[in-house]
C-alpha cells in the first residue's frame, strides 16, 4: 500500500461521529463568518499545537529559540496541564502537533505525553531537528503510538545542512532515521509515518533532487520542501531561493521584495486550530512565535471558553474587517509545503 495513504487510512480511523459533527460545526461557521463577517463559532478545533518546551540545542538564523530571542520565558510543558486540557478536547480533537518553538525531544516526559494523547485516539505528531533520536529513543518513539514524524534536514552535506542549521550535525540527523525505520521494521509497526522536511533556502536549493533520492534510501515515507520565513525580506536576503517555486518572496523591478500571495480578510486557521504554549498561553496561529496575541490562558481557565470567549472573537473580526491590520500576518502565507 502506498506510505500516504496508508498514512490517511490511519489519521481517518480516529475519527468518529462527534468528531465528524464538530468537523461540521468548524466548516459551517468558517463559511458563515466568511460571507456575513461575522466572527461566529459553533464548535471547536480539529487540530491543536502544543509546544513541549521553547528549548532548543540549535541556532538557525530565522527562528527564534535559534536566536534565543524571545521575550517570553522559557520551560517545559507540565503533564498536569496537558493532560488537563486532552481531557477536555479528546471527543472533538482529531490531529495534535508537539511543536510550536523548541526542540520536542529536549522534553524528558515528551513520549510520555504523546502516549497518552495516543491512547485517547488522537492522531499525533511532532517536528524534530532529529539529534536526539538514538537507538533506545527511537524504540520507544515507535512504541509511544505517534504518528507521523517530521525531520528537519536542510541539507545534503554537512556543509550545506550547518549553513542553516548551525550547531548540528548532519550525521546525527541520519542515524536517528535509521534507528527509527529500523524500529519500526523490528516492531512491525506502520508509524510512525517518518517525513523529510527540506526548507529550501539559497544554500541548499542544489540539493533537492539528492534529498529525495537520500530519503529513499534510507527507508523515509515522504518528503515536503518547505518555503523559508524571512522576518526582513524587504531588501532581499541570502536565504531566499533563486527557483521561484520554493520561495514565498517575489523581486520587484526596484530591487525590493514582496511577499507573492496576496493577503486575504481570513484564515481557515483561526476556525480550525489553535496553538497552546508549554506554559498555558492560547495563541491564535505558528506564526505568534512570541505569544503575542493572548486569547488566555488554560491554566486559568477551560479552553472551551477560551475558543468561544471574548478576546478570540476580537481577533477574528479584525481579521474578517481586515487582516492587514495585524502584524504577524502581514509575512504570512498560505500552503508554505511543497510535497515531492
Amino acid at each position: 500500500m502506498n506510505n500516504n495513504i496508508r498514512d490517511g487510512i490511519n489519521y481517518l480511523a480516529r475519527w468518529n461521529l462527534k468528531k465528524l459533527v464538530n468537523a461540521q460545526k468548524v466548516v459551517a461557521s468558517y463559511l458563515y463568518s466568511r460571507i456575513t463577517r461575522k466572527p461566529v463559532h459553533w464548535g471547536l478545533p480539529i487540530s491543536i499545537s502544543f509546544e513541549p518546551t521553547t528549548s532548543c540545542n540549535l541556532r538557525c538564523p530565522e527562528c527564534p529559540s535559534g536566536l534565543r530571542s524571545f521575550t517570553r520565558p522559557t520551560g517545559m510543558l507540565t503533564d498536569e496541564l496537558f493532560k488537563k486540557t486532552i481531557d477536555e478536547l479528546k471527543d472533538t480533537l482529531t490531529y495534535l502537533l508537539f511543536y510550536f518553538q523548541g526542540e520536542p525531544y529536549l522534553h524528558p516526559r515528551f513520549l510520555d505525553l504523546v502516549q497518552y494523547a495516543s491512547q485517547k485516539g488522537i492522531y499525533t505528531a511532532t517536528s524534530t531537528n532529529g539529534h536526539f533520536l538514538n537507538d533506545d529513543m527511537a524504540k520507544k518513539t515507535v512504541e509511544s503510538g505517534l504518528d507521523r514524524l517530521i525531520v528537519s534536514i536542510d541539507g545534503t552535506t554537512q556543509v550545506t545542512y550547518q549553513s542553516y542549521r548551525i550547531g548540528g550535525k548532519l550525521e546525527k540527523v541520519l542515524a536517528g532515521t535509521r534507528n527509527v525505520v529500523k524500529w519500526k521494521k523490528a516492531l512491525k509497526s506502520t508509524t510512525p509515518h517518518v517525513i523529510f522536511q527540506f526548507l529550501v533556502v539559497k544554500p541548499n536549493e542544489h540539493q533537492i533532487q539528492e534529498v529525495k533520492k537520500l530519503a529513499k534510501d534510507l527507508g523515509v515515507n515522504e518528503v515536503g520542501f518547505k518555503t523559508a520565513q524571512i522576518y526582513d525580506y524587504k531588501n532581499g536576503s541570502s536565504l531566499i531561493p533563486t527557483i521561484e517555486r520554493y520561495s514565498r518572496y517575489k523581486k520587484q523591478k526596484d530591487g525590493t521584495y514582496v511577499i507573492k500571495n496576496k493577503l486575504l480578510n481570513h484564515c481557515w486557521k483561526m476556525w480550525h486550530s489553535s496553538v497552546i504554549t508549554w506554559d498555558g498561553k492560547v495563541v491564535p496561529c505558528c506564526f505568534d512565535k512570541d505569544a503575542r496575541h493572548k486569547m488566555g490562558n488554560v491554566t486559568q481557565q477551560s479552553f472551551k471558553e477560551l475558543w468561544h470567549g471574548k478576546p478570540y472573537r476580537q481577533f477574528r473580526a479584525t481579521l474578517l474587517k481586515s487582516r492587514s491590520e495585524i502584524e504577524m500576518c502581514k509575512n504570512c502565507t498560505e500552503g508554505t509545503r511543497i510535497w515531492a
